[in-house]
């Protein structure tokens, strides 16, 4: 594996999605006009983005239910060129175009994908370069199956089936970790992300309102400082008119644990300028990456293989 690129400062973008509604066209339409507002930094109000990040589920409903009517064809194979035109993927060949047309990174939250020939359902995030190029995705490793009696039930592996693969993308500001949701309640994948030399984790997601007073703002920050890294998580916006209610509070932190930007329930855009002083001196005050004790326990990110094999599998994104 290549050489993570310096942290360098940037600005970043969260979008919290509304008026996500059944008609997908509509939703990729809204979701295009807020790219576009985010990307002009509410028409100059704040610092143009770099990088720019829409939710999980941004262009349907999320339930089970509706994740095979809204599901659509990526092909997309690491390391290998992607053709946008020939895609299958109306999502796709929107992202790509909005990614071009701004001239910014995007992380185009997640989407229901059918893989071609097996016609499994994975949530699938995607990843676009300012020239509108699909650099990387990343399958939700973890589904979210719970069941919190007398508030909330939900299993995502009704429909859904779980992606095998430990992603992340090289940008010219930061080498940038990706997670969906669900991930973000299993350290190791953060862990392993960040011991490949991320120093940004983001993490398009949909907390809800059981969970998410209880844990959103808690496992950010847990993930945050457990790295030494800055972590984001982007949701949509609550909607009390949709069987599933978002949490909302889309934020970021930073490698200390402070929330350094955040929203409450309603449609908005999150900004945040992200500065490598805070990364360095917080490896430097309190250098927990030079003492841990590999003699001791095991190093969860060792043995893992690079995109090949049919166990779990780190790939990087191009750049």
């Amino acid at each position: 594996m290549s050489s993570a690129p310096a942290l360098k400062p940037f600005n970043l973008a969260l979008i919290q999605l509304g008026q996500i509604g059944p008609d997908k066209d509509a939703n990729l339409k809204h979701a295009r006009e807020m790219i576009r507002r985010a990307a002009s930094g509410d028409n100059g109000a704040k610092p143009k983005p770099d990088l720019v990040v829409l939710p999980e589920c941004f262009n349907s409903l999320y339930g089970h239910l509706q994740f095979p009517v809204y599901a659509e064809t990526i092909s997309y194979t690491p390391g290998q060129s992607y053709d946008v035109a020939a895609s299958e993927s109306q999502s796709v060949k929107m992202l790509s175009a909005a990614a071009r047309e701004e001239g910014v990174w995007l992380i185009g939250g997640s989407i229901p994908e059918r893989e071609a020939g097996t016609g499994k359902l994975y949530n699938t995030a995607t990843v676009y370069s300012p020239k509108g190029e699909l650099v990387a995705i990343h399958r939700k490793v973890h589904l979210f199956d719970i069941d919190i009696p007398g508030k909330i039930k939900f299993k995502e592996s009704e429909t859904l089936s779980a992606g095998n693969t430990i992603n992340h993308f090289d940008t010219e500001f930061a080498r940038i970790g990706l997670g969906i949701c669900y991930d973000v309640r299993f350290p190791e994948l953060a862990m392993t992300n960040a011991r490949r030399g991320c120093q940004v984790l983001i993490y398009p997601s949909a907390f809800n309102t059981t969970t998410g007073p209880l844990h959103w703002e808690l496992l950010q920050r847990a993930r945050a400082v457990d790295n030494q890294i800055f972590f984001a998580m982007c949701s949509p916006a609550r909607d009390l008119n949709q069987s599933y209610h978002a949490w909302g509070h889309s934020m970021v932190v930073d490698p200390m644990g402070k929330v350094i930007a955040e929203t409450e329930h309603d449609e908005d855009i999150v900004y945040a300028q992200i500065d490598p002083k805070a990364f360095e001196e917080a490896r430097a005050g309190i250098p927990v990456t030079t003492q841990r004790r590999f003699d001791v326990y095991p190093d969860v990110s060792k043995g893992l293989q690079l995109c090949k094999g049919e166990h779990v599998r780190v790939c990087t994104g191009q750049s």
